[in-house]
């Protein structure tokens, strides 16, 4: 299990916002090539989901909270669940547990990705705060 914690520059709602914005994960998570589904996530929802480099799957939104969202995907022979909790103070913390022989093999290129994770996140919510 991977874990970071870093404060968001940004208000608890729009982070969340982002979390659940589904569509737009590979505009900020470079292992998602494209997503389909519905437009905003709610607990349950499912969405079709190629990945590099090019492999298949299926991401689940498993868990949605007022400060909890827990995120499954999957691919032939990997199978992640990440969970990102979000504090009133923007703290967020994003925690991640990657099963079976593809994610053996990509260990060592997921060392330090939660602390990616969340700068990429941080990034891409700069982003939107000043085309807005």
């Amino acid at each position: 299990m991977e874990q970071a914690t870093d404060t968001i520059p940004a208000r608890p709602t729009a982070i969340r916002h982002l979390l659940l914005d589904a569509l737009t994960l590979p505009e900020w998570n470079e292992a998602f090539l494209a997503i389909d589904g519905p437009p905003a996530a709610t607990e349950g929802s499912h969405y079709e989901l190629r990945v590099r480099p090019g492999l298949s799957g299926e991401l689940h939104y498993t868990a949605v909270e007022a400060d909890r969202i827990e995120i499954t995907w999957q691919v032939p022979g990997f199978r992640e669940v990440g969970t990102w909790t979000i504090g009133p103070d923007s703290q967020v913390t994003h925690t991640f547990e990657q099963t079976g022989p593809l994610a053996t093999v990509l260990r060592p290129a997921y060392r330090n990705i939660a602390t990616i994770r969340l700068a990429r996140l941080a990034n891409r919510l700069r982003q939107l705060a000043h085309s807005a």
